[in-house]
């Protein structure tokens, strides 16, 4: 800490992570070591799959190649430092790290559920005009979308991280989590956190209630479209195409919701500890899995990688 006009400043945090529960520390090693291996190789695989396979060469596959390289981010600006704090006595990090996690996880964050609407667009162009799909999706309009998504979200990550640089901390400096998250840094913060507070809002509406609200009204379009169809077969086959993407949506906006679509004041450490596991551990796992799993394109191209997994 560094004194200053009478007032003592943090130049680092401690992370107090699960060191409440030092019963569960060795099964909460082998956990998160286990998820993040899975995490990696995952979505690595599904990343060289659409690289070196012609058959995924379509906008789809795409905004999933996206989506696996965020998975990747957002697990290993949290993973890495998790398990330092759980075979370690006392997990301190920077000022300058916390901010630098803080950044790369809002981004990382944000920037899936932007894909997450992207992609349920992409499935409504792709089952309700499936004659125009083609021109509509054009790769021009899938790169810019692309762009689109990482600079709205990076400009998004820079404000809230750049707010919370301005912010005093004066002490006590034990972050109640295991990573440097918005609302604990908040309650930690000497100086008024008005500003912070209302960007953080616009933020969850934009983030979290906008783009929810385009993902329904997609599968909306997408549900009403499919009931029309005269053919048992080609009901089927549409709904297996959006099956693996609306559970992955399912269980991202769940844990997101729980654990940022509520004031400061009422953050629980508990609560957001549980639900931070779900979207920054499990949803970055499981993705690849799902994909994979209900995916017949996705299981051709991986046995023609992997000659083994055809047998």
């Amino acid at each position: 800490m560094i004194s200053r006009l009478n007032q003592t400043v943090v130049t680092e945090f401690v992370l107090q992570g699960f060191s409440e529960h030092p019963s569960l520390r060795l099964f909460l090693t082998g956990c998160f070591l286990s998820l993040y291996v899975m995490a990696l190789m995952g979505n690595i695989v599904i990343i060289a799959l659409v690289t070196f396979s012609t058959g995924l060469h379509s906008p789809m596959y795409f905004f999933l190649c996206n989506l696996a390289t965020m998975d990747i981010i957002c697990t290993s600006s949290v993973l890495p430092k998790a398990l330092v704090g759980l075979l370690s006595e006392e997990n301190t990090i920077s000022f300058k790290g916390c901010m630098a996690q803080l950044f790369f996880l809002v981004w990382s964050l944000s920037s899936e559920l932007l894909l997450l609407t992207v992609m349920a667009y992409d499935r409504y162009v792709a089952i309700c005009f499936p004659l125009h799909y083609s021109s509509r999706m054009s790769p021009q309009l899938c790169g810019a979308l692309a762009v689109g998504v990482w600079s709205i979200c990076a400009l998004n990550a820079s404000i809230n991280t750049g707010l919370m640089t301005r912010l005093s901390f004066c002490g006590p400096k034990v972050i109640t989590h295991f990573f440097c998250e918005i609302p604990p840094l908040l309650l930690l913060s000497c100086s008024p956190t008005y500003v912070n507070s209302i960007m953080t809002l616009i933020a969850d509406v934009f983030y979290g209630g906008i783009n929810f609200v385009l993902t329904l009204l997609s599968y909306g379009y997408i549900i009403a479209s499919i009931l029309r169809m005269r053919s048992a077969e080609g009901k089927r086959k549409a709904f297996s195409t959006c099956s693996s993407h609306l559970i992955v949506v399912s269980v991202y906006y769940s844990s997101v919701f729980c654990a940022y679509v509520s004031p400061a004041s009422s953050y629980s450490p508990e609560r957001s500890k549980v639900t931070s596991v779900l979207y920054s551990f499990l949803s970055p796992t499981l993705n690849p899995l799902i994909y994979t799993l209900r995916n017949k394109d996705v299981k051709l191209a991986l046995g023609r990688l992997l000659p083994s997994f055809s047998h």
